[in-house]
């Protein structure tokens, strides 16, 4: 009897040690996986030049496109004031594939776009690097310092921009900004 006791305390005692040693490498497994994530975002082209939104929400940029764009609670009655405003106007935006702003506030751009059903025809996406240039020089004489930077033009002339990030949102900037109101982006001075 006293062996069955014994054999089964030691049974007992390594049955807990394996589930103690399964547990850390299960850790290790899940933080091994966050870093290979991670490391994949990093590694994600620069995009430079003259771009499609086709281009920025496909592959391998979707990880931050799709997200922000499908979870933009559109603000519908400040998009309705807006629309109407947009009829004669055109966007130029400025953003980098690399940037956390740009990734944010670009697929919310687009969100809005889709919903108020606004042409895209009137948007010209450039995508710059981290110094905020493109081979081509398509930044020269706009002053982008900070991106994205979404610059408003009607009759080829800048009415205003939103720069970075919206003060308030990007539907309520952009009325302001179409509406004639006194607006400062953010590095305004």
């Amino acid at each position: 009897m006293k062996k069955i006791c014994y054999i089964v305390l030691v049974l007992a005692f390594f049955a807990c040690k394996d589930e103690k040693k399964t547990t850390p490498t299960e850790k290790k497994e899940v933080t091994i996986s966050k870093e290979i994530i991670d490391e994949e975002e990093k590694e994600l082209p620069i995009l430079t030049g003259v771009q499609t939104r086709t281009t920025v929400a496909a592959a391998p940029y979707d990880v931050w496109f799709s997200p922000n764009y499908s979870t933009y609670p559109v603000d519908k009655e400040t998009g309705e004031k807006v629309l109407p405003l947009l009829a004669d106007v055109n966007i130029k935006v400025f953003m980098g594939t690399w940037c956390e702003d740009s990734q944010r506030e670009v697929p919310h751009f687009y969100r809005i776009l889709d919903v108020l059903k606004i042409n895209e025809k009137k948007v010209e996406l450039i995508t710059v690097d981290e110094d905020k240039m493109t081979p081509e020089h398509l930044e020269d004489g706009f002053d982008i310092t900070n991106v994205p930077t979404f610059i408003f033009y009607k009759d080829g002339k800048e009415i205003n921009r939103i720069v970075e990030s919206p003060v308030t949102s990007l539907e309520k900037d952009m009325l302001s900004i179409l509406s004639g109101e006194d607006y400062k982006h953010t590095y305004a001075e």
